[in-house]
């Protein structure tokens, strides 16, 4: 995923407008975004709300002035509008997705992360793709590591799992061979964007729907040097990355969960570092 200032869609409905600044208040100082109904539509360039009680769903359109929307489900989210082509060459227009965790200070509702990855003993995850055949994407999981608890800004090391591609685009960096991690095999890309070091995963053919732990990816970038056992997991996130059009495209259901229960090697903590951080750049 690549990234850029955003800002955090709130909304309140029929609370006078002494409540309604008190609470637009809180929620920019907790970095939370309001609870969404199914079908509740999010189109600010940088909107998100949240869903079943405690996954954050982002439009982050950060790549493109052209107008898109996502609309909430009861598990996921569609996107419902995805204008304009960006060159496949080049970055996508943005990484419409749910998330657990925290980004850019925006924390999932009761996450455990951040996390000290020697802490971890599994994080299980789930997800349900629907996909499109007028469009150039991936379908892809992103992974955030660093060696601090953040909670703001760009991470020092992501792992991008792509389910699916449609199109002409590929990974960040260079192939550097396969391998067989959870079950599956992958053709591994390594590469560094400009602001942070990108492990890919790349299915061979297109994934629909899957099980896994995040922490059978996390360990092949520790054993290849992109992070170590005391660093943290910041973030657990799905969507996809549209170069050219989008429309249609839904993870119909997520769910995620982080056991820290004790990893090899330490025990499980929780951050406790503030939510404040710097506005996000483009790499």
């Amino acid at each position: 995923m690549r990234t850029s200032p955003r800002s955090v869609r709130r909304s309140g409905p029929g609370l006078s407008v002494a409540l309604l600044l008190a609470v637009t208040a809180l929620t920019a100082l907790l970095g939370t975004a309001p609870t969404a109904r199914a079908g509740t539509s999010v189109c600010e360039q940088f909107g998100s709300t949240t869903i079943q009680g405690r996954y954050v769903v982002q439009n982050n359109r950060w790549g493109t002035g052209q107008p898109q929307c996502i609309t909430t489900t009861d598990s996921g989210f569609t996107v419902t509008r995805a204008d304009g082509s960006v060159p496949t060459n080049s970055a996508p227009k943005s990484f419409p997705s749910v998330y657990d965790g925290c980004h850019y200070t925006n924390c999932a509702p009761g996450t455990r992360l951040p996390a000290r990855l020697s802490g971890i003993s599994d994080a299980p995850t789930s997800i349900t793709y629907s996909y499109v055949s007028d469009a150039v994407y991936d379908a892809a999981y992103d992974i955030w590591l660093d060696p601090t608890p953040r909670t703001d800004g760009v991470n020092r090391t992501e792992i991008m799992i792509w389910f699916n591609r449609v199109g002409p685009v590929q990974p960040v960096g260079s192939p550097v061979g396969t391998a067989g991690v959870g079950g599956r095999q992958w053709q591994v890309w390594s590469g560094n964007n400009g602001s942070n070091d990108v492990l890919s995963f790349v299915a061979p053919s297109a994934i629909t729907s899957w099980t896994f732990d995040v922490m059978d990816f996390v360990r092949q970038a520790v054993s290849r040097g992109l992070a170590r056992d005391d660093w943290y997991l910041t973030s657990i996130q799905a969507g996809f990355e549209p170069w050219q059009n989008g429309t249609g495209l839904a993870v119909a259901s997520f769910s995620s969960a982080v056991d820290p229960g004790g990893g090899a090697g330490g025990s499980g903590d929780r951050a406790t570092s503030g939510r404040v951080g710097s506005p996000r750049t483009s790499p």
